[in-house]
């Protein structure tokens, strides 16, 4: 692709967008210049979607979009928008919507064809340069689809309107239902458990995906005894302990890739997500929290080791969004996989007779387009090769451990798939919980540091009180520029409820108050006072018309791939609800959680962020609030710590306190020394100084 060319997109600021800035496509950004001139010049809009960690959108690229032969086409008979679906989600969800509705799947890269007006009447996902895969080529479609605009307009504008109206349908739900309580969570609790692979653990069968929130309710509901609690706990430590040993997990670097193409977890799409990896992290965490497994502790700190090498601005704070599948389409997975020979040239022989059975490094691998590579996950365990070669595990554990940071060495010289350093408002506000959550349970007050650091930088560069929040805080690349994006429903959620975790773990009353900022500004901007629950997208008084399905109202309900709009503010509503006795929070979740407890169960596994809000309601919220700073108070927050609940937080309290607790607490005890205080809903027991006391506290 020739780099003398370059068309608009050389002044978008999305590290996707730039990296078409050479393609020989007119390519315009999403907005109203580019379907003004659709309308002056009578065309219809191509559409792609896609994002900078997309393999197939890649591909795509290469064979069709930086195609001259398809760009003449292009060019000649379309108006050419390009967007990421990471800067602009709520575009990605609503056409993402639509072909679906069209085609019956959807995914990225994403190829819709609009009108003018920016209703979509055809589309699919990939389409190959020659037909193939059971797909026709591309250059077939644009043509049918620019002949069906000229000569079928009728016909066209018919199937727009009935998409438009499906996206409508499909995105409003009807189910609302009055006080949902226990036996709808235990539904969605034993949906997760039916769908368990008790061979391989996950959910279902290939591709397979973490599902994290499901993970965490499971973990819930273990550690409340009950007929449930035993299945739970067992689908829970069987998943993760699989993915830990599967491929999906990296075992040199840390951290886990996007999801595995086969249900054991070995072969995974090797793309790294910012809200994947702090989800899992929160698992890992909350499930050593709970069950005490030495290795969930191993793993979340492997996490946090990637987190911090790779994906995160250590100077000034914030969590970077993803890193990429591969260095280039030659680059099929090669940068994480092995072939023994590779391994045999960075190991000692008494290091590869270790490493090569402990990883399953195989003479035929993993890899379908090149069957030598194999995708590194555990094998023999570390006694059978300590049997089998007359060693103690202790120095099979030491070999093995010089054999990895050798071969991470190694793999650091090829050449790195490509780090997008964009920085979002709502995935850091996940990535910023997972960190205090790791900090507080493993007691690494460096990854608190870095989690208060990472917030300061979002609020202050993504939170004004007469603005709102925007939706990116920083773009990863440099050159260009972008129009303010606003924030969306999960921004707000999930960096609300970030800031109360920086409250709970400090005691500093400025993170709370900026949390009841942001929760107030999200009832105001996106709350359905008609219809109740929350719109993923604000509707700003005297904003121009949104374009095209920009017009559908969406509720989301469903975690696809991060954690629900809804339920996450229904969660946040909840936790201030209990801080502060205003009604208005309690009201709101409560109706928020109604709208759709008559639909929720037919979402199973996609619905468990509503579960664990539904937790929250069923459940009156448990304090433990730790006064003090020396040892005796890191002693009394670790028991209060262990055992992970939903419903449960433990507060490092200072002087200054949120309205609901200061009424339980007036004026604080006034005990010598460090203590602790048990409040349950609007009670508090007398205050206690030691671990037995405390836990004594817990039971009753």
């Amino acid at each position: 692709m020739s780099t003398e060319h370059e068309n608009s997109l050389g002044r978008a600021a999305s590290a996707y967008l730039r990296s078409a800035r050479h393609q020989p496509i007119d390519w315009h950004e999403w907005g109203a210049e580019a379907f003004a001139k659709a309308e002056r010049e009578n065309k219809p809009v191509l559409l792609d979607i896609g994002a900078v960690w997309c393999h197939w959108c890649h591909v795509m690229d290469r064979e069709s979009y930086e195609n001259a032969a398809t760009a003449g086409v292009i060019n000649e008979h379309f108006i050419a928008v390009k967007v990421d679906r990471d800067e602009r989600p709520d575009v990605d969800t609503r056409y993402q919507a639509a072909v679906s509705t069209i085609s019956g799947q959807g995914g990225w890269p994403l190829t819709a064809f609009l009108t003018p007006e920016g209703k979509p009447y055809f589309g699919g996902t990939y389409f190959p340069p020659e037909d193939r895969y059971g797909r026709p080529s591309f250059q077939r479609v644009l043509l049918t689809m620019v002949d069906a605009f000229h000569n079928q307009r009728a016909d066209v504008n018919e199937s727009a309107d009935g998409v438009m109206l499906a996206i409508e349908e499909n995105e409003s739900f009807s189910g609302r239902a009055g006080n949902p309580g226990s036996p709808l969570l235990e539904k969605l609790i034993d949906s997760a458990i039916q769908q368990f692979d008790e061979r391989n653990g996950g959910f279902g069968s290939q591709p397979k995906f973490p599902h994290s929130a499901a993970l965490d309710l499971l973990i819930d509901a273990a550690s409340r005894g009950g007929d449930l609690a035993d299945r739970a706990r067992n689908v829970v430590t069987v998943t993760l302990q699989k993915m830990a040993a599967g491929g999906i997990h990296d075992q040199l670097a840390g951290g886990f890739h996007r999801y595995s193409v086969d249900e054991r977890w070995i072969v995974p799409h090797f793309e790294k997500m910012a809200y994947d990896n702090s989800e899992l992290l929160k698992n890992y965490v909350h499930a050593f929290q709970s069950f005490a497994v030495p290795e969930f502790a191993r793993v979340a700190k492997g996490i946090l080791r990637w987190m911090d090498e790779v994906l995160s601005d250590r100077e000034r704070g914030g969590f970077y969004a993803s890193q990429d599948a591969d260095d280039s389409l030659e680059d099929d997975g090669d940068y994480f996989t092995w072939t023994r020979a590779e391994a045999k040239a960075v190991l000692t022989a008494e290091e590869f007779a270790v490493a090569a059975p402990y990883f399953n490094l195989r003479d035929v691998g993993d890899m379908h387009h090149n069957p030598q590579k194999n995708v590194l996950h555990l094998g023999e365990s570390v006694e059978t090769i300590a049997s089998r070669s007359n060693r103690t595990p202790v120095e099979v554990r030491e070999t093995l451990a010089a054999a990895a940071a050798k071969l991470y060495a190694a793999r650091l010289q090829r050449r790195t798939p490509y780090v997008d350093k964009t920085i979002y408002t709502g995935w850091n506000g996940m990535c910023i919980a997972a960190y205090f959550a790791a900090a507080r349970v493993l007691d690494l007050p460096e990854v608190r540091e870095f989690a208060l650091r990472s917030l300061d930088r979002v609020l202050s560069a993504a939170w004004n009180p007469a603005e709102g929040l925007a939706h990116v805080v920083a773009y990863g690349e440099t050159g260009g520029s972008a129009a303010r994006v606003a924030g969306v429903l999960e921004d707000y959620g999930f960096l609300a409820n970030a800031a109360l975790d920086a409250w709970e773990s400090t005691g500093e009353l400025r993170y709370f108050t900026v949390a009841q900022e942001i929760a107030d500004a999200m009832l105001t901007r996106f709350y359905d006072v008609t219809g109740s629950g929350f719109f993923d997208t604000e509707r700003v008084e005297g904003a121009p018309a949104p374009i095209g399905a920009l017009s559908a109202r969406r509720k989301p309900l469903q975690d696809a791939p991060t954690p629900a709009g809804n339920s996450v503010a229904a969660t946040l509503l909840l936790r201030l609800a209990a801080l502060t006795n205003r009604e208005v929070y309690n009201t709101r979740a409560q109706e928020t959680l109604e709208t759709f407890a008559g639909v929720v169960e037919h979402f199973g596994l996609y619905a468990a962020s509503y579960g664990l809000a539904l937790r929250r309601a069923v459940e009156s919220s448990t304090q433990i609030c730790i006064a003090g700073s020396d040892d005796q108070a890191r002693e009394l927050e670790i028991a209060a710590i262990f055992g992970f609940a939903v419903n449960k937080s433990v507060v490092r309290v200072g002087h200054d306190l949120p309205p609901a607790l200061a009424e339980t607490l007036p004026n604080l005890p006034s005990v010598e020394g460090s203590y602790a205080v048990v409040c349950k809903g609007n009670t508090c027991l007398p205050p206690v100084q030691t671990v037995e006391a405390l836990r004594e506290a817990l039971n009753s």
